[in-house]
């Protein structure tokens, strides 16, 4: 770890999914340094860690010991039984860890995953995900989801909606801003100097012409157009059932889609344990696995740390670009 560069803040997300136990999976395994932020009682029996009170007291540590920041919670942690007493416990984790990001203590953010429901029935939690929970404490910001991992890394340009949806609500502005951040976050973030995306049509086979819809025509195909004009790399729209074999991912360092299930089929498929989930947009690095909290095998030792570990050298990667 390079002389002042903070540890990773590690959010604990929904400690009834498989949070706590690939937090405790890769103790003393070799990743970047990081700290944890939730109740120390929902770790996994046996886990060696110790309570800290500031980020750099981590270094003192032993690479076998978890670092902990303790924050209390109303109940105990029942594995694949998600409790809303524990939602404010939850957000406070989450909250705290944006706030030493903020402050320098931390050099990025890894989240761990939540259930929205159980925060939205025990804390009243207005926001539709960790994403826009995370660009309100940020102050408001634009933010695009990216999944990423070697092979391939996908941007929805809509996210959690019906599929019905999808074309009322994809507009021009929307695209134009999900492209600009994009093409924003694979400079600073990524170090791609020379960004190029390739934008899916939303039709099949992109349309055809017209004959299977004319969104690429009216919509997709004007934006890309006064967007190339001002410099940017973009090829498009293009069939999206043609964008994701080996060859044509040689071509392009991020695909812009148009929905949630054209993205993340992709890269599910490619790589599955490895995915990481990326916010661009905001002022600090926030990375997360790429699955959800996994009831149906919390506590059975089944949950595989790989996306876990993928996130935190992500968020290391970029924090040090930044840096």
């Amino acid at each position: 770890m390079p002389p002042g560069l903070a540890p990773l803040a590690v959010s604990c997300g929904d400690p009834a999914g498989i949070g706590p136990e690939t937090v405790a999976r890769l103790i003393g395994a070799d990743v970047p340094r990081f700290i944890w932020l939730g109740d120390p009682a929902h770790l996994p029996a046996g886990t060696p860690w110790a309570a800290i009170d500031t980020p750099a007291a981590a270094a003192s540590l032993p690479g076998d010991v978890l670092a902990v920041l303790p924050i209390p919670f109303a109940a105990p942690a029942r594995p694949g039984q998600p409790d809303p007493a524990n939602a404010s416990g939850i957000i406070t984790a989450i909250e705290t860890a944006v706030e030493l990001v903020r402050a320098g203590q931390a050099s990025a953010l890894v989240t761990c995953p939540i259930n929205k429901k159980a925060l939205q029935d025990g804390a009243g939690f207005a926001f539709p995900g960790h994403t826009e929970f995370l660009a309100h404490l940020a102050g408001g910001c634009e933010v695009v989801m990216m999944l990423a991992c070697e092979a391939l890394r996908v941007v929805p340009a809509t996210i959690h909606i019906p599929l019905r949806d999808v074309p009322r609500t994809l507009t021009a502005e929307l695209l134009e801003s999900v492209i600009r951040l994009t093409h924003a976050g694979l400079i600073r973030d990524f170090g791609l100097p020379t960004p190029r995306l390739a934008v899916a049509g939303l039709n099949p086979h992109a349309g055809e012409g017209g004959k299977m819809g004319d969104d690429e025509i009216t919509l997709i195909t004007p934006v890309l157009d006064r967007l190339r004009a001002e410099g940017f790399h973009l090829t498009g729209p293009l069939p999206a059932d043609t964008m994701f074999h080996p060859a044509a991912r040689a071509r392009y360092d991020a695909a812009i889609c148009m929905y949630h299930d054209q993205a993340l089929i992709p890269i599910k498929t490619i790589d599955f344990a490895g995915g990481v989930n990326v916010t661009l947009g905001l002022p600090f690095v926030r990375t997360s696995p790429d699955h959800g909290t996994a009831y149906d095998i919390a506590g059975k030792g089944l949950a595989d740390p790989a996306s876990l570990r993928a996130a935190l050298v992500m968020a290391d990667q970029m924090a040090r670009r930044r840096a």
